[in-house]
């Protein structure tokens, strides 16, 4: 990216930055900030989270050095970055926690219940920066949305729109978390935007309420002991120590932002491609299990779920099925699966079954089916 330089006067330029929020709400943006490029805390945070291997196998975050933490180095010339929100949460919390407290259910995380995000957010920055070329002529500029070695959750708390919760998701006062984050480096030297204060104060919902005690301090979160790194970014097996706490969730975890008092301010999201398809809201565990590589694929396009492929799909499905109440349909549906796929997939069915025959209602669950096969008596 070559260095902006055509001629354009502070007026000029605060005329385009007013314009640029203008065009943003149009484009479906909820709000946007701008900052510079100075991230010299948020490496030093890196640093040491990395240095305590919290990202776990996520080796993408060490991978690139410097790169993410200073903008400049990532792409040549880049002086400030405009951040983007958009909402995404697709209904009432009260039916997200309802799905979570129901077994049978396969509980998805709901950011990934619509189309993926990815291409929805890079697709309107790239209008916005066509947009802003319109009115300033050439200038430099590349898109991102947790595409690149870029520190999004830093960049956008520079930028105003929000402040790192306990939970280390960004929390915004009018607008809680339910929502996603894009960039548009760029060389044109708009003013830049006050970061918010932080409004966390003591409590302490978020940490408390996580099932694998994943948020191991105020701000810092072990990826290791995560359901959402267990269910998407592990590759292999998911440790048996967090399998009973991963519940009915089969693609990762949304119980921070579900107990967090500022979500209480959330609203829908007025993106239409963020609403829920192929009912994976509210389906049975034994229905998701069912499905063919084929069906996986095909109801998984243009999904962030796919990313996961069949196979860890099934792994995550078989260790909510071992935390289910136990039931003939269940065991029935376990024991049909083993070896169909893969040695990860079975690995993870042999729990769930032996979840079951230690369960109390196994005995009267092989007794009725004992029963429900014996002759009637005369």
């Amino acid at each position: 990216m070559q260095p902006y330089r055509l001629s354009m006067n502070p007026k000029k330029i605060r005329q385009i930055a007013h314009a640029i929020r203008e065009w943003s709400n149009e484009l479906g943006f909820d709000q946007i900030g701008v900052s510079g490029i100075d991230l010299e805390q948020a490496e030093t945070r890196l640093g040491k989270w990395i240095e305590n291997q919290y990202h776990g196998e996520m080796n993408y975050m060490s991978r690139h050095g410097t790169k993410r933490t200073r903008p400049g180095q990532l792409i040549d010339g880049t002086i400030r970055v405009i951040s983007a929100r958009m909402n995404y949460m697709p209904e009432p919390m009260s039916k997200s926690k309802s799905v979570l407290e129901e077994p049978h259910m396969g509980y998805i995380s709901r950011y990934a219940l619509g189309r993926d995000y990815h291409k929805v957010i890079r697709s309107r920055l790239r209008k916005l920066a066509r947009r802003i070329e319109r009115e300033t002529g050439p200038f430099g500029y590349r898109v991102f949305c947790d595409s690149a070695p870029v520190m999004e959750k830093p960049l956008a708390e520079k930028s105003g729109l929000g402040w790192m919760g306990k939970h280390t998701n960004l929390l915004d006062r009018r607008e809680g978390s339910w929502f996603f984050l894009g960039e548009i480096y760029t060389d044109i030297p708009l003013p830049v935007d006050a970061p918010t204060r932080p409004h966390c104060g003591s409590c302490r919902a978020c940490i408390d309420i996580c099932p694998t005690q994943a948020i191991i301090a105020p701000y810092v979160l072990d990826a290791r002991r995560c359901i959402s790194y267990h269910t998407i970014e592990l590759h292999g097996p998911i440790p048996v120590e967090f399998r009973k706490s991963i519940g009915n969730r089969i693609y990762g975890c949304d119980d921070c932002q579900l107990a967090c008092p500022w979500n209480r301010y959330a609203k829908i999201a007025r993106e239409p491609d963020f609403a829920p398809r192929h009912a994976l809201d509210n389906s049975r565990l034994i229905d998701l299990f069912g499905w063919s590589e084929p069906e996986f694929l095909n109801k998984t396009e243009g999904s962030a779920i796919r990313r996961i492929g069949y196979q860890r799909w099934l792994r995550n499905i078989a260790v909510a099925l071992g935390n289910a109440p136990t039931s003939q349909a269940i065991v029935k549906t376990l024991r049909k699966r083993r070896g169909q796929t893969s040695e990860l997939v079975d690995d993870h069915v042999a729990w769930a079954l032996e979840q079951h025959e230690q369960s109390p209602n196994s005995r009267q669950t092989s007794d009725a089916g004992q029963r429900k096969s014996e002759p009637p008596r005369i």
